[in-house]
């Protein structure tokens, strides 16, 4: 019978395989340690490769981010994909913006007006809305 990847029945642990494991590097390793990017991103920037390749940003991580990064994707869609604390994302992404790999766009301001983020009216839509998806 192969090893499960749960708890086995009689409450002892399992030896975990494969993706069960989670990551073997420690988050802060793949970012050298840094927390603070060198360039500010929200969750909803918008990045996109720009096709250069620098020797710079070399390493299966930034592989793994270029991969996604064929058309415009979020910075919370990279970091859910690669499965990294968003701070974690951010540090590899600014990289790749620093070494000319990536371009990245803020996204859109949002303006005062019959659909700001405090209007009540909409806030209250939203809630709604997640009540009944619920």
């Amino acid at each position: 019978m192969a090893l499960s990847r749960r708890r086995r029945q009689s409450g002892q642990d399992a030896p975990w395989y494969d993706d069960a494991a989670g990551r073997l590097v420690r988050p802060y390793t793949i970012s050298n340690g840094r927390t603070r990017p060198t360039a500010h991103f929200d969750l909803m920037t918008m990045v996109m490769a720009t096709g250069r390749r620098p020797a710079s940003c070399q390493g299966p991580d930034y592989a793994q981010v270029l991969a996604l990064c064929g058309g415009p994707v979020s910075v919370a869609e990279i970091a859910a994909h690669i499965r990294l604390p968003a701070v974690v994302t951010k540090v590899l992404l600014a990289d790749l913006v620093d070494c000319g790999a990536l371009t990245a766009r803020a996204p859109a301001a949002v303006s005062a007006g019959p659909a700001s983020p405090t209007d009540r009216a909409l806030l209250e839509a939203v809630l709604n809305g997640l009540r009944k998806r619920l």
